[in-house]
């Protein structure tokens, strides 16, 4: 090989290296924030899911086309910002926020230029995410969240399945920015209902006993558990806590009542993740998030665990099992 050749054949090596470093860069990026790491829909780092999918019916295919980042917050709302930052940081293309409203007000703080689509923020409007859920404006829009809103409605299907208790008990996380409004519109439906609630609260791991020895003392004939990421992550916990204690409880997610709960009435919320990953990709593509409408959760979940009615004793009213979405037997 001579001189020139030998010079050809670097340079083609050099434009080779330089043309795959440009196309790596160019692979964009979504980072997505996490509350919790037990998340059976977001985590840890899961490569198929809803999520995905929703990217895949945007044309998006993790690894292929877009790369994707994970920050988990490991249940402590106070990491979120720093985490989010660090995403800015990154220079992320999208930042999808998994972690309710701590998440979507720590990724809004975090940047006013990078795409934000949240996902499970009660109220959005109200805490100041968006203008309107019609027009959000501004960088960031996402997928509001009833599931604060729907404690009266877990009251009533749990009085409905337990006629005779006369003190229900609910559970919260007092560091839940929307933990006063779920009280409130949880005693109002109980007054309705002609039942004495009984508000106790766990918001580490150290509570929980505590917080089921109340309910004990308050003599609670039944339990509405909380539309919280830290009950959710510590779903296995709490569903043993209300066994050992022989408590009915309803929850607000579907995986529950499938780990063993009684009774669970709550959003889809894997369509919710799915949607989001469709937003995250049209916004790939170019769209921007204030024209795109903030939606709320159209599909909700009864699923009813028979195997454990009947380890409590309890006959499910036919009225409820013919509404149900689905029976565990």
């Amino acid at each position: 090989m001579n001189r020139r050749d030998l010079l050809s054949l670097i340079g083609g090596v050099s434009l080779l290296a330089v043309t795959a470093r440009a196309q790596q860069k160019a692979m964009p990026v979504i980072g997505v924030l996490v509350l919790s790491p037990a998340d059976p829909v977001a985590g840890p780092a899961p490569t198929t899911g809803p999520f995905h999918d929703g990217l895949g019916e945007a044309g998006y295919v993790e690894g292929q086309n877009v790369a994707i980042e994970f920050r988990y917050a490991e249940n402590h709302h106070d990491r979120l910002p720093a985490l989010a930052a660090d995403l800015v940081r990154r220079k992320v293309n999208v930042i999808v926020t998994n972690a309710g409203t701590a998440g979507a007000l720590a990724a809004k703080t975090a940047t006013a230029t990078i795409p934000i689509v949240f996902t499970f923020v009660n109220d959005p409007v109200e805490v100041g995410l968006v203008a309107s859920l019609a027009r959000p404006g501004g960088n960031i829009t996402g997928f509001s969240n009833i599931a604060a809103k729907l404690a009266p409605k877990r009251l009533e299907l749990l009085a409905e399945l337990i006629p005779r208790a006369d003190v229900i008990a609910l559970l919260v996380n007092p560091n839940n920015p929307v933990t006063e409004t779920e009280i409130t519109e949880a005693e109002e439906a109980a007054r309705a209902k002609g039942v004495k609630l009984v508000v106790v609260k766990a918001g580490t791991d150290a509570e929980f006993d505590a917080a089921f020895a109340a309910l004990v003392q308050h003599q609670a004939g039944a339990l509405v558990v909380s539309a919280d990421g830290l009950f959710g992550d510590r779903r296995d916990q709490v569903v043993a806590l209300a066994s050992h204690h022989s408590v009915p409880a309803i929850y607000a997610d579907r995986s529950s009542a499938d780990s063993g709960g009684l009774i669970s009435f709550g959003i889809d919320r894997r369509a919710v993740r799915r949607q989001a990953g469709i937003y995250a990709g049209r916004i790939l593509k170019g769209a921007k998030p204030a024209d795109l409408p903030v939606q709320q959760p159209t599909k909700f979940e009864l699923v009813i665990n028979l195997k454990t009615a009947k380890a409590l004793g309890l006959a499910v009213p036919q009225s409820l099992l013919a509404r149900a979405d689905e029976v565990i037997e």
